[in-house]
């Protein structure tokens, strides 16, 4: 009798165990699943504000917004773009105006380069030695790049230049559970809302991203 009623709390101990795993299992699962996701989506928006950036000085420079991810960053490499610098300081009690037109502060615009221009300004999230991997769309299968497009379009009878840069849902969780993905994907698409990460509009005037 007292081997049968060990064995009996035995099972119930272990079914109590079993049942407090999975109950546990079952609340962190979504919340282990947002924490991810939350994570991954943070490393690609700051790849987004970097080529809005990016995109920004282009426009400076060119006219237009780029619509080739290579051009862009060669761009930053190699090309040029107007840059003033301040030559002495303001006094006490003068402006910046007054001191400009008393001659005690000057102006000079040189051409400098874009990448030196954006990193001593400190607008640049992503540090120089990963650059090279920027058009990669963070937590991917490490070759899927950003898509990226850009063009002109009328408004008002002005023709203006847009751009769009996305990154698809289906991307950057590379490697997560699939069904997990799939029910944020359409728990997204319900709200009428981009399944995923984007910065810029092919149809707006706007550089906005969709986390703001």
């Amino acid at each position: 009798m007292k081997v049968r009623n060990l064995i009996i709390s035995v099972v119930l101990i272990a079914a109590v165990v079993v049942l407090a795993v999975v109950l546990y299992n079952s609340i962190m699962h979504p919340v282990k699943f947002d924490q991810e996701y939350n994570k991954r989506s943070d490393a690609v928006i700051a790849k987004l504000k970097d080529i809005r950036m990016i995109q920004e000085t282009y426009r400076s420079s060119k006219g237009e917004f780029c619509n080739d991810m290579d051009s862009l960053l060669l761009f930053l490499e190699t090309g040029k773009v107007p840059m003033v610098q301040k030559f002495g300081e303001i006094p006490d009690g003068m402006n910046e105006a007054q001191a400009l037109a008393a001659g005690v502060l000057k102006r000079d615009t040189t051409y400098v380069n874009p990448m030196k221009k954006l990193y001593e300004e400190g607008k640049m999230l992503t540090a120089k030695e990963d650059l090279k991997n920027l058009k990669y769309i963070p937590y991917s299968d490490g070759k899927t790049e950003f898509k990226m497009s850009a063009k002109k379009i009328n408004k008002g009878g002005i023709e203006v230049s847009v751009f769009l840069v996305e990154a698809p849902i289906d991307t950057y969780t590379f490697g997560m559970d699939r069904q997990d993905v799939v029910n944020k994907k359409a728990e997204l698409e319900s709200k009428n809302k981009y399944a995923g990460w984007k910065v810029g509009d092919l149809e707006q005037v706007i550089t906005d991203g969709n986390w703001e």
